[in-house]
């Protein structure tokens, strides 16, 4: 799973206002008569200012002492503004007079704009604004450990963030107004999310500074400070932690853990809540990308699980197994000789291992290859127990490196079987590849850069997952056996997601047709069942983008014959960048013409 803060960690953030009121106020008329480079600069531009650690991801300093509290309700009137002037704007300008890039922008720029707006219909980014897993404060926790992409190299960047958290806080006290009036109108977390979130906010209530996830910073301070600075900027973050953001987490832990938890409701699926049915429809449209519905993607999510088990009971039969596949599943979740590791480095050395095997064989696949550093780092212990593996993107100038996190609470229980697919889909060719070459791309406009659209973007990394047999992997049954759980755990996704949302599953029904049905750990299962039923439709957007760029190379393949490269393919799907499957799809098929 690639995090990114845009779109996959938490809707809401797309929804912040702008600071900037004369842009804001700017006339559509008069953006039309702007170069159309310079009109979706200025969107990029302004967006950078709406969501402030945007900007700090991409690696741009200039609002890194910023944090907009997305919930004040002025914010949401101005990015509401925000999307309809240049929905408006869009208008002025005639295909015909474009280039093929700038149809490609102009078209993803009214998706974007499109879908932001239909989602101000809901009250869910409002009244949801912390879960278990999706939540702006797990982001914010993470900046606070000084080895993310905040940057703590000088004196300014130590009060930069000294300043964010303050407007971080003001949040953070937003958020339990807010969940106070989802309360009273029907909009409350299912109890099983609110007890996975209470340790996590109880956490930042540690009186022991030095202990204190925000106290790491001064933990690490560079050496190049003096001694006065060092200890002012010392005693400015105790007082910081001690006496605001103890406080703030321990009134919202309060909170939480009594009456919040107490009006926790039982059910398990959004079409619980309001307007959930059509929530969930636009949910789905939101990380697909498609016009599916929920029904179509349950029974493709049938077929493909069906598809799959007759798969691995191949390789269950090759290992000499004489077991029931479900059996199996235990038997390979619970082999010690699949767990052969005692130290977290030693996994951490295991995926460079996995890189090193397959870098010759990255030539054959692919064109380009990204400039950005790389590098594999064991996820934070405060946040370890709940994540899962992750990519964080390098800067756009490249100066921070691609970051694959990997959570290790206890490296003799680690089960290596997945390794490999789990470093082609996170890393290389995965998310890294995609992501570095996006964001390497001096031939698009900057907002293209930093877009993430699930369905294309884990669609490509569950894709990548795919190649591992071509890139010179998979020669162990054992992790051959890894990439089908992987795809049997997407596939799964698609009947549990929509079972949850749209058919009335409870959340008991989902985990045990989980269990039935793959090799996951049953408190994995949990956990990930959980992490659906916090973010509806986002699980979906793995194999239907998958199925999609596979259909896409099979059509290429048989429609261009002798004339069909596998790099140029790739290159194809990747070098627009992050979009929509429609667009791709229309993309590849103009593609596939030209070539014939």
């Amino acid at each position: 799973m690639k995090t990114r803060i845009s779109l996959l960690l938490y809707v809401a953030v797309l929804l912040v206002g702008c600071k900037n009121e004369t842009k804001e106020a700017a006339d559509s008329n008069s953006q039309a008569l702007l170069p159309f480079n310079e009109l979706v600069e200025n969107y990029y531009q302004e967006g950078l200012e709406r969501i402030p650690l945007n900007a700090t991801m991409a690696g741009d300093t200039r609002y890194n002492d910023k944090f907009v509290n997305f919930l004040d309700s002025t914010e949401i009137e101005k990015s509401k503004a925000y999307y309809s002037s240049y929905k408006e704007a869009l208008k002025k300008y005639n295909d015909s007079t474009l280039t093929d890039s700038e149809r490609m922008s102009k078209a993803i720029l009214e998706w974007e704009c499109d879908l932001n707006l239909e989602t101000f219909q809901f009250k869910n980014f409002a009244y949801f604004p912390i879960d278990q897993m999706w939540s702006v404060n797990l982001k914010m926790g993470q900046l606070a450990s000084g080895a993310s992409a905040q940057p703590f190299e000088s004196v300014k960047d130590y009060e930069n963030w000294m300043t964010r958290v303050n407007q971080y806080l003001a949040w953070l006290t937003s958020s339990e107004v807010m969940m106070k009036k989802g309360m009273t109108a029907g909009y409350v977390l299912p109890k099983s999310l609110i007890v996975k979130v209470m340790p996590q906010l109880k956490e930042m209530t540690e009186p022991d500074l030095d202990k204190h996830l925000f106290y790491s910073p001064v933990k690490n301070f560079p050496e190049s400070f003096s001694e006065e600075d060092k200890n002012t900027l010392g005693e400015a973050y105790a007082d910081m932690i001690t006496s605001k953001i103890i406080p703030t987490y321990q009134k919202l832990y309060d909170f939480m853990s009594t009456e919040y938890l107490e009006a926790g409701r039982s059910s398990s699926g959004i079409d619980a809540i309001p307007e959930g049915k059509a929530y969930y429809e636009h949910q789905i449209k939101y990380y697909t990308t498609t016009n599916m519905t929920a029904d179509e993607i349950h029974q493709l999510g049938l077929s493909e699980v069906a598809r799959i088990s007759s798969e691995m009971e191949k390789v269950k039969n090759t290992v000499g197994y004489k077991g029931t596949l479900k059996s199996f599943f235990s038997y390979v979740r619970d082999n010690k000789q699949l767990m052969p590791y005692k130290e977290p480095q030693e996994i951490i050395d295991n995926f460079n291992a996995i890189h090193e095997r397959m870098k010759p064989q990255l030539e054959q696949l692919f064109i380009n290859k990204p400039k950005t550093a790389f590098e594999v780092r064991r996820t934070e212990a405060f946040r370890e127990n709940s994540a899962s593996a992750e990519y964080n993107e390098g800067s756009l100038d490249g100066t921070r490196p691609g970051i694959f996190y990997v959570p290790i609470p206890d490296a003799t229980e680690y089960n290596v079987h997945q390794d490999e697919s789990l470093f082609l889909h996170e890393a290389i060719p995965g998310h890294h590849y995609q992501i570095s070459l996006t964001q390497e791309n001096m031939d698009l406009p900057s907002f293209r850069k930093t877009l993430w659209y699930s369905g294309y973007g884990e669609g490509w990394a569950l894709y990548s997952e795919s190649l591992g047999k071509e890139l010179g992997l998979y020669t162990d049954p054992y992790q051959y056996f890894g990439t089908l759980g992987a795809e049997m755990h997407r596939a799964i996704r698609l009947v549990v997601d929509t079972g949850l949302h749209s058919k009335g599953w409870t959340r008991e029904q989902a985990i045990q047709y989980s269990l039935d049905n793959e090799s996951e750990s049953e408190a994995g299962i949990i956990s990930e069942i959980e992490r659906y039923m916090a973010n509806p439709g986002q699980a979906l957007s793995y194999k239907i983008g998958q199925l999609k760029i596979r259909e896409l190379r099979t059509k290429a393949e048989n429609e261009l014959g002798d004339k069909f490269d596998i790099r140029a393919y790739h290159n194809q799907v990747l070098e627009t960048g992050c979009i929509p499957l429609a667009i791709l799809e229309q993309k590849i098929n103009d593609w596939i013409a030209s070539m014939k």
